[in-house]
């Protein structure tokens, strides 16, 4: 027990690292090559930071443990929203003043909805896994015309132009992102040998570690640019990074892992995690409506979602271990 959790620990350790070189990587090489600041926010760098979701998602199939990429990627949703966003909101309030994500809320919505119509006969086939990844290459047609059509008022332009590195080299680019993909690629293969390894020391099911340990930790790095971000007022980077995130997360990561390996998928997933994560979606989709003419997530609103987070977690835990 004490190896694998050192193994976890050190996989998650290489993981947040490996997250944040390849992102530092991947956006100052697409800045390099003229790309625009919100083009690159919206599609280079909300890939990117789903990095450690979808190699874990290829390891964990790999090794044919679907369920531990399903719960990962359910798991990293619903942590996105309910731990991240709501620490983030009880910080400072978060305002929502950016035209272009409130058209990527829906996006977010039909996604999760999707997600669930593909789960409701409890099986991923490899069809399934091709259909969530051809809706991963429109999603980044659509993220690419959306970034190319907004305006360059918008507050998340002046967001991500802050933010990505200007005067990266592109040697020095391309060298991050290598050295980032080779500590992802380490990183997620300790991660998922130590977790398969504690669930079957504990007698759980992959998908509940995966809802539970690496989902939390392969969340870490967006919990860490939420914060950092809401410190510096770039209130659209705080709250885009999560909805870029959770699109990526639902595409990529189970559409990557039911194309390796299809698996059958417990009735709990359906029942409690997929209807937790969409319940979420939809509260926050809620949550940051326009009200007569004002968008925010307020403290009392993120102190929900923490709340309602922490009571979700504790019933998995405690129902499972």
């Amino acid at each position: 027990m004490l190896v694998n959790t050192l193994q976890v620990v050190g996989g998650l350790v290489l993981l947040i690292w490996g997250a944040d070189r390849f992102v530092h990587g991947a956006a100052g090489g697409a800045r390099q090559l003229g790309v625009a600041p919100l083009l690159i926010g919206l599609t280079v760098v909300a890939f990117a930071t789903s990095a450690p979701e979808i190699l874990v998602s290829v390891f964990a199939a790999a090794r044919d443990q679907t369920g531990l990429a399903i719960g990962n990627a359910i798991g990293s949703n619903i942590i996105n929203i309910g731990l991240v966003l709501g620490c983030t909101a009880m910080l400072r309030p978060i305002e929502l003043r950016s035209v272009t994500l409130r058209r990527e809320m829906p996006a977010l919505l039909a996604v999760s909805l999707l997600t669930v119509s593909l789960f409701l006969d409890n099986y991923l086939s490899r069809i399934d896994g091709l259909v969530m990844l051809t809706g991963l290459i429109i999603v980044m047609v659509w993220m690419t015309r959306l970034g190319m059509q907004s305006s360059d008022n918008d507050p998340l332009v002046e967001d991500f132009t802050a933010e990505i590195p200007e005067h990266l080299g592109m040697r020095a680019a391309i060298l991050w992102l290598l050295v980032g993909l080779g500590s992802l690629l380490v990183g997620a293969h300790f991660l998922v040998d130590g977790s398969i390894d504690i669930a079957r020391t504990l007698g759980v099911s992959e998908v509940v570690i995966g809802i539970t340990l690496v989902a939390f930790g392969t969340s870490l790095p967006e919990l860490a640019v939420s914060i950092v971000s809401v410190l510096k007022n770039e209130y659209g980077l705080a709250i885009g990074n999560i909805v870029g995130s959770n699109i990526f997360n639902l595409l990529a990561v189970i559409g990557v892992a039911a194309a390796i390996s299809p698996a059958a998928v417990a009735n709990e997933v359906l029942s409690l995690h997929m209807f937790v994560m969409v319940a979420f979606t939809l509260v926050l989709f809620a949550m940051t409506y326009d009200y007569e003419g004002k968008s925010e997530l307020s403290r009392i609103e993120g102190f929900a979602l923490f709340a309602a987070y922490i009571a979700y977690d504790a019933y998995v835990v405690l129902q499972n271990v």
